[in-house]
């Protein structure tokens, strides 16, 4: 490498979760690392998440449970570092965790014991940390990366880039990762704002934002995606577990395709509606039984469907029936990245190698964490994709 810069083995760019992963992995293999982050904080992204607890891993995270334009490419990288590797990472910090729901695992205590462990062991490989630092640009001649930063100059035989997606950009979240990419000709998958709130036109609004703030368990499909969870109605539309799950297949439906919501997910609706047909009560009445009563009040008079159930037509009844299992709502738009949790697209697998992340055009180039075109569904699987992918590169690099 030229003299007149700083040389290291292995540069990675994003300090976040997966690059401190990664600086980790690399530095205990004897590499020479050198770390680099433009925010000032140091993992701040992993310090609000879960609560300020860190929604660390999900228990069953596996490739099913990632959206991708190629749905197999990220098996390898979790299949090799898994969930249980991280909880023994964990736990030699002597970090205490507990399990929610559905897998998904936090820290008893504050998240900040994750970014501490992970530091530690940035430490014990010995990593050099510029941040905040700025990378102004990145060639590649030589074989070897040559940086220009706000530092110092910077020559390194691999890069890795960490820098993450376009989420929450009020804590520094930049199209840095994607720009690299297109610069050494590889294709980019359009990012879009996922596990994400979603908007809705002003008529659904006037029907049910009076409901903003109440809750309901229900099961949501689109674009081959089911979950059970809660629905939260909010002031500007929906959102709660289910719904910001589901965004993630609507946005990679283009939009295209409305959400089915099934707001009576554990019964045969047609037979109970059956059993109670000669009933004097409201529809809403009795809808109360098996949800919140305002939700039932509101769904039916928006719907034109309050009334006695001994009064209502056949027909009526069987329109009912097919309304609460299917309720289509078609979104508007998301409420964008500052209230996402995550990028849907990235870097575009395609061009990476599965097994090492590695760039398959430009050796020693490899791209890991949320810039790639990975997105897991909430509840862990992300943060699971952010050490699975680092570790790949760590090794590799």
């Amino acid at each position: 490498m030229s003299t007149g810069k700083a040389a290291f083995d292995v540069a990675i760019i994003g300090a976040g979760a997966a690059g401190m992963m990664c600086a980790a992995t690399a530095g205990q293999r004897g590499r020479r690392v050198l770390l680099i982050d433009h925010y000032a904080k140091v993992g701040e992204k992993i310090r609000i998440s879960g609560g300020g607890r860190c929604n660390f891993t999900n228990l069953h995270a596996k490739h099913a449970d990632y959206l991708s334009a190629d749905p197999a490419f990220c098996r390898p990288a979790l299949e090799r570092y898994t969930p249980r590797d991280f909880i023994a990472l964990v736990e030699s910090h002597r970090i205490a965790w507990h399990e929610k729901t559905l897998g998904q695992l936090f820290c008893d205590e504050s998240s900040m014991r994750i970014i501490d462990m992970l530091r530690a062991e940035c430490a014990k490989g010995r990593v050099e940390w510029w941040q905040p630092c700025e990378v102004r640009d990145v060639r590649h001649d030589a074989g070897a990366f040559r940086l220009e930063t706000s530092r110092s100059p910077v020559a390194a035989r691999s890069l890795v880039i960490a820098s993450g997606g376009l989420t929450v950009p009020k804590i520094g979240a930049t199209p840095f990762a994607y720009k690299v990419a297109e610069q050494f000709g590889l294709a980019v998958v359009a990012p879009k704002p996922a596990l994400v709130p979603l908007g809705f036109e002003p008529r659904f609004l006037e029907q049910f934002a009076e409901l903003s703030g109440v809750s309901a368990d229900v099961e949501v499909r689109c674009a081959g995606g089911r979950f059970r969870e809660n629905l939260l109605f909010t002031h500007r539309g929906l959102s709660g577990p289910a719904i910001l799950q589901i965004s993630s297949y609507w946005q990679q439906a283009r939009a295209a395709e409305p959400i089915q919501v099934n707001l009576l997910p554990d019964m045969d609706i047609p037979r109970w509606l059956a059993s109670r047909r000669r009933s004097r009560a409201l529809l809403s009445t009795l809808l109360a039984e098996h949800m919140p009563r305002r939700v039932a009040q509101r769904w039916c008079a928006a719907r034109g469907l309050d009334l006695p159930l001994a009064q209502m037509s056949d027909e009526a009844v069987g329109h009912a029936a097919r309304s609460l299992a299917e309720w289509t709502v078609q979104p508007s738009g998301t409420l964008g990245y500052n209230k996402a949790e995550v990028t849907l697209g990235g870097v575009d697998t395609r061009g990476l190698s599965p097994d090492t992340m590695e760039a398959r055009n430009v050796r020693g180039l490899y791209f890991i964490g949320e810039g790639v075109d990975v997105t897991g569904h909430l509840g862990g699987f992300n943060f699971q994709w952010a050490w699975s992918s680092a570790r790949a590169a760590g090794v590799a690099a």
